[in-house]
Order: structure tokens, then C-alpha cells, then sequence
């Protein structure tokens, strides 16, 4: 391989941009009218558990020619065995809520009404006579999100820098041998373009910059052939979880062979999460102390209890955080008349995570349609 060749070879390179693009969800006004007979069917969320995991894989890839490193580049520093190792590094968690479609409810309102609701595109309750932000939810649950995991195996690199001759040895020796000298070549070349006596000399910095540059990674690739190659690369995984009861569940596994794997399968160590209940939601009381009545064909929303959640991996605790959660409270409701009042409506926003109300009052005249 002659060091013209190689100048001229590394002048070459390319880049790749990609732009993900992402969907919006909107929410929809329903109007109670003759059409759905003054009845507006809507449903209360679910509280479920977004979980996302971090791990970093530490690699080892023993160079193809690492029995001749000591010969021709004087070194036994280098990788004797092929190895990888996941650690887990870091762990998340956060609520949102979906649509619990098995229990829908209807709110019932009299002709004439103009009564409003606004829910997701699930039909979950957001607010009455007002409008809501569409909520949070994750699009990408139990998928890798995030990887910066090298497109290939750096130990293979230096195949793009040999020529036909080297492919077409059959002797391990004769390659080694021909890759040391074309390694010898590339140094040799960054010297005469560092000192100026390179033929040809590139015609401004910025293209002896772009020489060097790929001269470097020329260099890089040849000697990881005979020193083996070590990196590092990172993984983040989304799982989606709906707990229900108190206990223990496996999220997933770590595997050293796989990375992230399902929770059933055995070549890895489980993740574990933990639920425990640190309250139910209970029923308001009157001023004796009793709990009050839900009124008849009530508008029902939820009174959250909550969770103390712990995720946790051989033995030690990753993040544990305590959530509200609808599925651990109870239900109470409003008066649909409330909403449908002539001279004085409400409006009503709801937590789209807990289906708890957040905010109920009077609608002022200017904002009255």
C-alpha cells in the first residue's frame, strides 16, 4: 500500500442525519343534545407506572492478530478473551393514567342542557364545561428508547483500510504481516503531513485536518486488530406497569449475554418492583363526622389512595418513590345538576393520572357560553 493511496484515502468520509418524528393525541369536547339523548358516557383512569431502566455493557473484543502484537508493535498489553458485562446504572419512575374501559359511567342531563365534557381519545374524564390539556402517556413502553451502542464491531474495523491482496492470503502470519506494514505506512504518512514533506500536500487546513483526522482512525483500526478492542455502550428500556395489589413482581431481567430480557426468561437477574399501600382513599365526612351520600346520578370521580413503590436489583434498592393511585382509593361523586344550573354552572377539572378532582367552581359570566 503505497502512502499516495492512503493520503488519498483519507480525504473520504460521510455523515448520516435522521430526524425521529413523533404523533400528538388530542382530547374531544362532548356536548349533551338530542343526539345521545342528554347522556355523556365517559370512563375514570387507572393509574399506571411508567419504569425506565438504564444499563451500561462493558465489551472486550480480542483483536483477529493478537498473538503477533508483541512482534510487530512490541506490546502484550492486550485483550486475550472476548467479554461482556451489563451493569445497571440508573432507574426512573413516574405515573400516568389510562382509561379503565370496563368501567365506563353515564352522566345524565335533562333537554335543554348545554352541558360539556372534555376527555382523551379513550374517552377518560378530563374536566366538565371546561377544556383540559391533553394528558401525558408514554409512546414507547417496553421498547428501547435510547442506545448509544456502536453500529458494528469496532474489532473489525481495519477491513476497510486492506487491500486485495490481504483478503486473498490464506495465512493468518502473511496477514498480520501485511497489516503491520500498511500500520507502518499510516504513521509514516501522518509524519510527512505533520512535518509538510507529504506528496501531494493538502491545499489548505481545513483539508490536512480532514487528513489527519482519517489517517488517526486508519491508524486506530489497524493496531486494535492486533491489541484487541474494549468499549462501553448504554441502553435505556420502558416498561409499562398497571399494579393492583400489594406485593412483590418481577419488571424484567438483566441478562450478561442479552442485556434486558423478559421477566421470564432465566438468563438473567430479575429487577424487582415492590407495592406497598400506605393509604386507601375514604369518603368525605359531614360536619358530625359521618361520611356523605354519593347523590343520585352523581358525575363519579376517584378519591386516590396511595403507593409506596421500590424497585430493586440483587438485593439493593434502585428508587422508590410514593405515587397517588386511583386503583387504591375509592369513588365519590357530584350532582350532574351542579354543571347544568341556568343562572350559576360549574366547571370541573379532574387529575388525568388519579381521576382525583382538582378544581370545582363557578363559571363567571363573561366565561358562560
Amino acid at each position: 500500500m503505497k502512502q499516495s493511496f492512503i493520503l488519498a484515502l483519507s480525504i473520504l468520509s460521510a455523515l448520516l442525519l435522521s430526524v425521529p418524528e413523533g404523533t400528538a393525541q388530542q382530547t374531544r369536547m362532548l356536548t349533551a343534545d338530542k343526539s345521545n339523548e342528554y347522556g355523556l358516557v365517559y370512563t375514570l383512569p387507572e393509574t399506571a407506572v411508567l419504569v425506565s431502566l438504564t444499563a451500561r455493557r462493558d465489551v472486550s473484543r480480542r483483536g483477529p492478530f493478537y498473538q503477533y502484537a508483541k512482534k510487530y508493535l512490541g506490546t502484550d498489553k492486550v485483550v486475550l478473551e472476548d467479554s461482556e458485562k451489563w451493569t445497571l446504572t440508573g432507574a426512573t419512575m413516574e405515573t400516568y393514567g389510562i382509561a379503565d374501559t370496563e368501567n365506563q359511567y353515564l352522566m345524565q342531563l335533562k333537554p335543554g342542557s348545554v352541558t360539556s365534557i372534555c376527555v382523551d381519545q379513550n374517552g377518560m374524564l378530563l374536566a366538565i364545561n371546561a377544556q383540559a390539556q391533553n394528558p401525558w402517556t408514554p409512546q414507547q413502553a417496553s421498547s428501547p428508547v435510547v442506545s448509544t451502542s456502536p453500529h458494528s464491531d469496532p474489532s473489525k474495523d481495519y477491513l476497510q483500510y486492506v487491500d486485495d491482496d490481504f483478503i486473498a492470503s490464506q495465512s493468518a502470519a502473511k496477514q498480520a504481516q501485511m497489516l503491520a506494514e500498511s500500520l507502518m505506512e499510516v504513521r509514516e504518512a501522518k509524519i510527512a503531513l505533520t512535518r509538510g514533506t507529504a506528496d501531494p500536500m493538502p491545499t489548505d487546513g481545513r483539508q490536512l485536518e480532514l487528513m489527519l483526522s482519517s489517517l488517526e482512525r486508519q491508524e486506530k483500526a489497524m493496531t486494535e486488530a492486533f491489541t484487541g478492542v474494549t468499549w462501553s455502550d448504554t441502553e435505556t428500556r420502558d416498561f409499562d406497569l398497571l399494579p393492583r395489589e400489594a406485593g412483590r413482581s418481577i419488571v424484567c431481567r438483566l441478562s450478561d449475554f442479552a442485556g434486558f430480557v423478559d421477566a421470564e426468561d432465566l438468563s438473567g437477574d430479575p429487577v424487582y418492583m415492590n407495592v406497598e399501600i400506605v393509604s386507601e382513599g375514604s369518603l368525605p365526612v359531614d360536619a358530625r363526622g359521618e361520611e356523605k351520600k354519593i347523590p343520585r346520578d352523581a358525575v363519579i370521580y376517584n378519591l386516590p389512595g396511595s403507593a409506596s413503590l421500590l424497585l430493586s436489583f440483587k438485593g439493593k434498592k434502585l428508587v422508590e418513590n410514593e405515587f397517588r393511585m386511583a386503583q387504591f382509593g375509592t369513588s365519590f361523586g357530584l350532582a350532574p345538576t351542579l354543571f347544568s344550573d341556568k343562572k350559576e354552572p360549574y366547571c370541573a377539572i379532574f387529575d388525568p393520572v388519579t381521576g382525583a378532582l382538582l378544581e370545582s367552581k363557578a363559571i363567571k359570566p363573561e366565561e358562560a357560553r
